[in-house]
């Protein structure tokens, strides 16, 4: 990581030191943090904000990725304020700008959210596309754990695979759960960032919970033998061979041998 960077993210620590406002996420293939705050939208109400950068490697050299969530906007408001960001963060190419991204939104939300709805067919790529090596279709296979409140929580994986253009499954056989998305390596980045930011489940009690107990079991380039998948579909299997024919129908026989296996012994 470059000292820039470093001294971005220790002042960024030091401004965002409250309780829950500030969180590092990931520190592999950069860095990816959390940051918690608030700004001024209509009525002079203030409206929850929850951030996650994605500072590529090459950052500040590209655009950071940036995903917007709160439980007070639409998606479609959410899309409309992280591609202002991003615009703003064109201007300040070559130089830490986190901070000024933050200051900038806070400033000026209000505006930003008088301006008409463009839905998330306008959505655009949340992580940088100034580089070259993430082209080309991506899959990568998810393991949940569980899912207390399953008909929200599938909803909610269906909006989100639609809205970034994934393609694949979300497979249920017996305890097991499994998600197969297939689409453009930064759109799944942003998904996997949205399943471990956002409250998609309820806890014992009912209180709804963001998703702590999922793990990534694969991930690579589409390969000549794997299936295009055309839509993302829900399935439910009865038996472990009906599962193992839909990962080889897929080419994806020694996927399923080397790491969906293991979850039944």
């Amino acid at each position: 990581m470059a000292e820039p960077v470093q001294e971005e993210l220790s002042v960024l620590a030091a401004i965002f030191c409250r309780p829950h406002e500030w969180e590092v996420l990931s520190r592999s293939d950069g860095t990816v943090f959390r940051i918690h705050t608030k700004a001024e939208g209509f009525m002079d109400v203030d409206i929850p904000l929850e951030l996650v950068f994605h500072l590529p490697v090459n950052y500040p050299s590209c655009l950071p990725g940036i995903s917007i969530n709160s439980e007070q906007l639409t998606r479609a408001q959410c899309v409309t304020v992280k591609e202002n960001l991003l615009e703003q963060a064109e201007s300040l190419l070559s130089e830490p700008m986190v901070h000024e991204l933050v200051l900038w939104i806070q400033q000026n939300l209000r505006h930003i959210l008088s301006q008409p709805e463009t839905g998330s067919g306008s959505e655009k790529c949340t992580f940088s596309t100034s580089t070259t090596m993430d082209d080309g279709l991506w899959i990568t296979l998810l393991h949940l754990d569980h899912m207390r409140a399953k008909t929200k929580y599938v909803k909610i994986v269906e909006k989100w695979a639609s809205d970034l253009r994934l393609t694949g499954r979300l497979m249920f056989m017996g305890k097991i759960i499994l998600i197969l998305l297939q689409g453009d390596r930064n759109n799944l980045k942003e998904y996997l960032i949205l399943q471990k930011t956002s409250k998609v489940d309820v806890d014992s009690s009912g209180k709804k919970c963001k998703e702590k107990m999922i793990s990534v079991l694969f991930e690579t380039k589409v390969q000549t033998e794997h299936k295009r998948f055309l839509a993302f579909e829900v399935k439910e299997y009865s038996a472990l061979d009906e599962l193992q024919k839909e990962f080889e129908t897929a080419g994806l026989k020694k996927l399923f041998s080397e790491f969906v296996l293991a979850l039944v012994k």
